[in-house]
């Protein structure tokens, strides 16, 4: 499944740098190709989890660097595609309890990174654990407003991002993670062995699409 979602992946990443320099028949390929990959976009909430100023405290890169350093201008830029057309728009904000943490209220890094922070009327809904529907309305909001698919943004990939999406998908809501916009650090697997975010991001990935979601690219959404 890996090895298939991974050649995925580097077909999207290829697209979309051919974007920008790439042949009209490269575009309509990868318009044609992708577009099929979301359902009804209009219809779709965006969701951004846990975009605050302290996931750049400096003890979330301690094994390693993050990935995908444009992962914040992306989700910006589907947050002016999804405010130009008055789509819904969620904000998961992490409230930690621990002590130590950044993300604890009160602290600087509990807020909102400028580039993404909510504006007057965007729900806000926060959270004291890793998934984004444990100890918060958002389920009841979701089915409430009818909305049936919902396109996940935000950090860790394999943390806070990975177990919302696998509960979005066992609840039923059509779910599409994008993959640039999103991201992860590097870090020790269970037997030491140190691994780059891009590796992490990538197995978190693999271990959600086809099965808890679909896994696109911004390129791929904003053609749709």
């Amino acid at each position: 499944m890996l090895t298939a979602f991974a050649a995925y992946l580097k077909a999207c990443k290829a697209t979309a740098q051919r974007e920008s320099g790439g042949t009209n028949r490269d575009r309509q390929a990868l318009t044609k190709q992708q577009a099929s990959l979301v359902i009804d976009a209009s219809r779709a909430a965006l969701l951004i989890i846990d975009v605050q100023k302290a996931i750049d405290a400096a003890y979330h890169a301690a094994d390693g660097a993050r990935n995908n350093p444009g992962a914040e201008s992306n989700i910006a830029r589907l947050l002016s595609i999804w405010r130009g057309n008055e789509r819904p728009i969620i904000h998961i904000r992490h409230d930690s309890i621990f002590p130590a943490s950044a993300f604890r209220p009160g602290q600087e890094g509990n807020q909102f990174k400028d580039e993404v922070a909510p504006r007057p009327g965007e729900k806000i809904f926060p959270k004291r654990t890793n998934s984004a529907f444990i100890g918060t309305d958002l389920e009841r909001y979701l089915r409430d407003a009818g909305l049936e698919t919902l396109v996940v943004t935000g950090v860790s990939t394999n943390n806070s991002v990975e177990a919302t999406v696998r509960m979005s998908g066992n609840l039923g809501f059509r779910t599409y993670l994008v993959e640039d916009a999103c991201f992860t650090f590097g870090r020790r697997d269970f037997s030491g062995r140190l691994r780059t975010a891009e590796e992490v991001h990538a197995m978190s990935l693999g271990n959600l699409h086809g099965e808890y979601c679909t896994v696109i690219n911004t390129a791929a959404l904003l053609a749709n």
